[in-house]
């Protein structure tokens, strides 16, 4: 039977959105750090069963890049995630989803500063409105306390956060041409030996937990949907949609994120979420959308 790309986009959002209800579900529970190194460990795992076919064959070319895809996958895979889960012990996941949101207009901002991409005056609008929402939500609804108090820990994490993930996307055309199998492989494994000096430090300063079955559960939710499924999913979205109209849905995580905040975690969904929410999605689709005007 014929997979329905909308279908597998949706079921991404929808994963990827349940990554952060697991960060936060993981606080008290299992640290940022062992989480992070065990979700990658069971993701490498796998990826390279999938992956053995086409090693053989792309591995002169990875061998030539191992500097770039080991920082790659430190910086997109490991530390996004660990700063993610650190963020979460201090944030609520509703705040998280929306400020991680930000991040297509960060690209675009990345590539206008380093490699000159040309920004019409109503992309530049939409960055604007994006960056007003994040400050909305990060605050509290209160924009201007940053000035006398600053902003949150966690949210402060959160943001730096995305500018790494903004960071790792921008150095992607980077990549060297292997099978795409292989590049999560090396890049999932990436990840996992990046995370294990860090959890072996967690480790020597008591930080080790025995995981309990909610810990278990929480690195298997995060091994295989958000880590796997997601990243398998969209690629085939995007081969049978295109790029442009696949990356459309990454809109929805929030959307998610705020939906299963309240449902699971029983957050509370407050006013300036939605302002901040309105004007976040507000200002990436201007982006997109006069982007996409503007080359086509």
């Amino acid at each position: 039977m014929r997979a329905n790309p909308y279908t597998l986009l949706m079921l991404t959002a929808l994963f990827w959105a349940g990554n952060a209800i697991a960060g936060k579900l993981a606080a008290g529970v299992i640290s940022p750090v062992a989480l992070t190194w065990s979700r990658w460990l069971i993701a490498c795992a796998a990826f390279y069963l999938i992956a053995r076919p086409h090693l053989g064959r792309d591995w002169p070319t990875v061998r030539r890049h191992l500097p770039l895809l080991f920082g790659l996958g430190a910086l997109g895979f490991s530390s996004f995630n660990i700063g993610l889960y650190w963020a979460l012990n201090h944030t609520t996941a509703i705040n998280a989803a929306i400020e991680q949101s930000a991040m297509p207009v960060l690209i675009i901002l990345a590539n206008y500063l380093f490699f000159s991409q040309r920004v019409t005056a109503l992309q530049g609008l939409g960055v604007l409105l994006t960056i007003t929402g994040v400050l909305i939500t990060a605050t509290r609804g209160s924009p201007l306390t940053i000035f006398e108090t600053g902003v949150n820990r966690g949210d402060a994490i959160m943001l730096l956060c995305v500018v790494l993930y903004a960071g790792y996307t921008v150095a992607l055309r980077y990549r060297p041409d292997i099978h795409w199998t292989t590049l999560m492989f090396t890049l999932s494994f990436s990840a996992m030996l990046f995370a294990l000096p860090f959890y072996a430090l967690d480790v020597l300063r008591g930080g080790f937990q025995m995981p309990t079955p909610k810990a278990w559960a929480i690195i298997a939710y995060t091994a295989i949907f958000p880590s796997m499924l997601s990243q398998l999913f969209f690629i085939r979205g995007v081969a049978m949609l295109g790029a442009n109209r696949a990356g459309l849905f990454i809109n929805l995580v929030p959307i998610f994120a705020a939906v299963l905040a309240i449902l699971i975690l029983g957050e509370l969904f407050r006013p300036y979420h939605m302002a901040g929410l309105v004007l976040v999605l507000g200002g990436i689709a201007m982006s997109e959308r006069f982007g996409e005007h503007r080359r086509g």
